[in-house]
């Protein structure tokens, strides 16, 4: 006997139609003599509206509280999904993040899972019961309850396939696999055979929704046998793995792209040797993500610095700013909206020079403009006005050789 995770996202539990789907799915997976435990996200919107009912009592809700609030819609869908697995004859326990043991550091709104204490699902998995954990949410040392970030669902799953040493990890999601590049903007998308941690990390955490990052590094980390695959469909899906075996010809393996970019700028600091760090070290502390940094030296000795976060956490990055002006010593800060992140992916890029070059001749001839670079071994990205994003994502698409008539 196996032991198999299963995950099913908001739109795959969207209704009571799609739940009862998803205990079919299940009843498969039992009756071929493995034992399941399934994780599950919020019904549908239910997050964006539990968001939006925050928002209309504050503009800036208290984290604490938000985590409470949160956590609520997955606790539906895990009791919803055991009464439907009861329905079919198979005896099923719903566990909430705090009951199935699953631990976190005390950062409310994105806390990353520090342990598991998976007594309580052994236990039942022993009886012969499935095992329904709700995902997105955990609990501290203390008892705090917290969440894990949008998406984090794919966390708890991957987290609960490797403390348990499943056999393998099931994400099930409203496509058939991963894709070159989002089949919901690009109609010549392809679906991938497979691809590798590495590659599907890069893109994961450049904006391809189809798996969260925390949960590519679990699947990397403790060699989590990851396959995505539809919901709804009985079709062959993608399997992540540490060598993508195949499609080794394709030197760009997918484009990846994001939306909501702001580029901070920060002019006149002092151009010491402290000051990068500060003013990093400042921004982690507070939990801001800066992605791409461009640094430049004017004539005057001061040092102009600009980043790149999500707009989200514009407010909040201005604000710390402010508050430590003091201590950073900068003259002023200007911030550009309307931006987005358009990426290219691929571990040939190691073994083949100038494929950035070609990524910028595309980009110019389709006039346009880039506002700043980043680079890896595997992976070039480039910020771009947000009205072009679709455009460079499909004119990178088509360069490289993604599309599906290409096969």
């Amino acid at each position: 006997m196996g032991l198999v995770v299963q995950k099913f996202g908001g739109t795959s539990v969207g209704s009571v139609e799609k739940i009862l789907n998803v205990a079919e799915c299940v009843r498969e997976e039992k009756l071929k003599g493995n034992n399941v435990v399934v994780v599950v996200s919020a019904m549908g919107k239910t997050t964006d509206h539990l968001v939006s009912l925050a928002k209309e009592i504050s503009a800036q809700p208290n984290k604490r509280e938000m985590d409470m609030l949160l956590t609520t819609g997955e606790q539906t869908t895990i009791a919803l999904l055991a009464m439907a697995l009861t329905q079919k004859g198979l005896p099923a326990t719903s566990f909430t993040g705090w009951q199935a043991g699953i631990i976190t550091e005390p950062v409310h709104g994105n806390a990353r899972i520090t342990k598991i204490n998976s007594e309580a699902i052994k236990s039942q998995l022993s009886e012969g019961k499935v095992v329904i954990v709700a995902g997105f949410q955990g609990v501290t040392e203390i008892g705090e309850i917290t969440t894990l970030g949008r998406g984090g669902s794919d966390t708890t799953a991957v987290a609960l396939a490797a403390a348990l040493d499943a056999d393998k990890c099931d994400i099930y999601t409203d496509v058939t696999g991963v894709f070159t590049t989002d089949p919901r903007y690009v109609k010549n998308a392809r679906k991938l055979l497979d691809i590798s941690y590495d590659e599907m990390l890069e893109l994961a955490n450049l904006g391809a929704g189809v798996l969260h990052p925390r949960a590519v590094e679990f699947a990397k980390n403790y060699n989590v046998k990851l396959v995505v695959r539809s919901s709804m469909e009985k079709i062959e899906g993608t399997v992540i793995e540490e060598e993508a075996t195949m499609e080794q010809n394709l030197i760009v393996r997918g484009v990846a792209f994001e939306d909501e970019i702001t580029r901070v700028t920060v002019l006149g600091l002092a151009n010491s040797l402290t000051s990068l760090s500060t003013i990093f070290t400042t921004l982690a502390d507070h939990h801001i993500n800066v992605d791409i940094i461009i640094q430049s030296t004017t004539e005057s000795n001061m040092t102009n610095l600009s980043f790149s976060i999500k707009t989200d956490d514009l407010n909040e990055t201005l604000n710390v700013l402010e508050d430590y002006k003091e201590l950073l010593k900068y003259e002023r800060i200007e911030a550009e909206n309307h931006l987005s992140k358009v990426s290219i992916v691929g571990s040939g890029m190691i073994s083949n020079p100038g494929v950035a070059a070609k990524m910028f001749e595309v980009l110019a001839a389709n006039q346009i403009q880039v506002k700043m670079v980043s680079t890896s071994e595997i992976k070039v990205s480039v910020v771009v006005e947000e009205k072009v994003m679709i455009k460079a994502v499909e004119s990178l698409h088509d360069a490289f050789d993604l599309s599906e008539e290409n096969e």
